[in-house]
């Protein structure tokens, strides 16, 4: 998962914060308060999300998608110091690992150096898994930017991840469970995805509204 070092004397020294845990197993320096609060939310939702494996390696991620279908994928911790997560996904041509990359304000996936298009940024992960995923109806993406592992690049109508010569479209289609949802957790993810919650939210009961936005995303 993930751990502080710059900011212990700022911050609780336990290993607590609000209740999300932060093993000493991971030693990724955060950047600012607003990197940490950024990733502590983040890892919020994600357990949440039911579709979060925290600390099972590549290899092992590779194990548990090895019998599912293209475009299944899951979320992990990233075996790499630099990184705090990675989305591994099965492709045609077996599982890829994505590191989710991280700034003080944003999450996003590594794109071509070379590419002048601007590459979507996300404060929150599920967020970018979600714009990655096809839209509502159609069974297609509408995204115009490309990913890569070990290197990227676009060419303005799809994802691609660039791996070993290879250049495979980027699906985001089924999560891999990691534990059963609750039936309300279940009930939330359907009214996400079809609330207009920009401009209903106020019209539902407090405590729902309070529900529904500390897991606001459809998957």
């Amino acid at each position: 998962m993930v751990t502080h070092s710059r900011f212990d004397s700022a911050m609780s020294s336990s290993p607590f914060e609000g209740g999300v845990r932060l093993p000493p197993h991971r030693y990724k320096t955060f950047s600012s308060r607003a990197q940490y609060q950024m990733v502590i939310a983040a890892v919020r939702k994600l357990q949440e999300s039911g579709f979060y494996w925290s600390t099972v390696s590549g290899k092992e991620a590779s194990a548990l998608l090895s019998a599912e279908p293209p475009g299944t994928f899951l979320v992990r911790d990233s075996s790499d110091h630099h990184h705090f997560f990675t989305l591994s996904v099965k492709t045609s041509t077996g599982t890829k690992n994505l590191r989710i990359q991280c700034d003080s304000v944003s999450f996003f996936l590594q794109t071509d150096p070379r590419s002048e298009q601007a590459v979507p940024r996300f404060d929150c992960v599920l967020k970018l898994i979600h714009h990655y995923m096809p839209s509502a109806g159609t069974g297609t993406s509408s995204k115009v930017q490309a990913v890569g592992e070990g290197g990227s690049a676009a060419d303005g109508s799809a994802y691609y991840i660039y791996s070993g010569g290879e250049k495979i479209p980027l699906e985001l289609l089924r999560p891999l469970a990691s534990s059963l949802s609750s039936l309300q957790h279940l009930c939330r993810k359907t009214l996400n995805g079809h609330i207009d919650m920009s401009t209903k939210r106020d019209q539902l009961p407090h405590p729902l509204q309070e529900f529904l936005q500390e897991y606001d995303a459809p998957i």
